[in-house]
């Protein structure tokens, strides 16, 4: 089995690690101080579940690799339209994409049966963009929940959780999710094979796309944001609309809000990856996340007034931060895409 890691950063270096620890041929694409280091030295992980060292094959040229059977994403949804220069060269005629991203994925409509089968989602597959690099048949649905960080080049620190839910987007068990299953419980994750991925997909979302951009208007985390009694409710009547959007297009999650609300007061004060993007002085993943939850919302006649004043405010807020990103002189400008090498990612991001 070959396997790229397209975005080795914190999650995908974990990921592509706990692969080759299983025997897997992985092949990791990174960039920079990261890229150096897991050449040199291999990627270590630092786990309360056991440290662990693995050697594969890194490099920032996916025409090195040629086509494999996986390739996992570990970019920003945000990246993945300009994506195209890193993915190509790895398709073959099987290939499977599986993207580790948080919020709405571009192939959400994708066989879904019902009124709004292969709809398109703009905020995630703008004018088509996503759907033309990253073929919607070639996809399998992904949910991530550890959390990483990178403690420094080369070294990433696993902080909680080992379960990346995979599915198909027809919801069939089918060879090549068996197969990648098989491959990452014999690395030492958890990889059950979803059905219902989707629900999977909403319960995440009521945490993301609820605290992510809360947390980056007040500055607060989510410990925080639960405590203090405003938010605390915004927060809760934010879960019960995307519950009832989800709804709309045929996912009911089993799970309440009060347990929901209980799980994220219990990460404590942990900012969020939207938080980090901000103080870090990078592009915040507002779209996956929020706006193509909206959008969702507009298709499917569903109220969601908390949900659009938070997305409304967080958008502005947006909108104000990547006008100050651009007034930044950046001495060693990046050709698009860039491989993000994020300190943290996964877990409640």
């Amino acid at each position: 089995m070959r396997i790229a890691v397209v975005g080795a950063g914190a999650i995908g270096a974990y990921w592509g690690a706990a692969l080759h620890r299983g025997g897997a041929e992985v092949h990791l694409i990174a960039r920079r101080a990261h890229l150096q280091a897991m050449r040199e030295h291999g990627v270590r992980v630092l786990s309360p579940r056991g440290d662990f060292t693995a050697r594969p094959h890194v490099t920032d040229d996916p025409a090195e690799i040629g086509p494999v059977d996986y390739v996992l994403l570990g970019l920003k949804a945000h990246s993945y339209p300009s994506c195209g220069p890193l993915v190509t060269p790895l398709l073959g005629e099987g290939t499977a994409i599986v993207a580790g991203q948080n919020g709405i994925p571009w192939w959400y409509f994708h066989k879904l049966a019902g009124p709004y089968e292969g709809r398109r989602i703009e905020a995630v597959d703008p004018g088509g963009a996503t759907s033309a690099v990253l073929p919607p048949e070639r996809a399998i649905g992904c949910v991530v929940y550890p959390a990483t960080e990178i403690a420094e080049p080369g070294v990433i620190r696993h902080l909680e959780g080992t379960r990346f839910s995979i599915g198909e987007p027809s919801g069939e068990v089918t060879e090549r999710c068996t197969r990648l299953s098989e491959a990452m419980v014999a690395g030492g994750l958890k990889s059950p094979v979803e059905p219902n991925l989707r629900d999977d997909i909403w319960i995440k979302l009521m945490g993301n796309a609820v605290f992510n951009p809360l947390s980056a208007l007040t500055r607060a985390t989510m410990a925080e944001i639960c405590e203090h009694p405003g938010t605390g409710l915004m927060a809760a009547r934010v879960m019960r609309e995307i519950l009832d959007i989800a709804a709309r297009v045929g996912s009911r999650p089993r799970i309440s809000i009060e347990r929901r609300m209980r799980g994220a007061a219990g990460v404590g004060h942990h900012k969020t990856s939207m938080l980090q993007d901000l103080e870090a002085g990078k592009q915040l993943e507002l779209d996956a996340v929020v706006t193509a939850v909206v959008e969702i919302a507009d298709i499917t006649g569903a109220e969601a007034p908390t949900l659009r004043a938070v997305h409304a405010a967080a958008e502005l807020l947006a909108q104000v931060h990547e006008r100050a990103l651009r007034q930044i002189p950046r001495q060693h400008p990046e050709p698009a895409p860039q491989i993000p090498d994020s300190p943290r990612q996964g877990g409640t991001r």
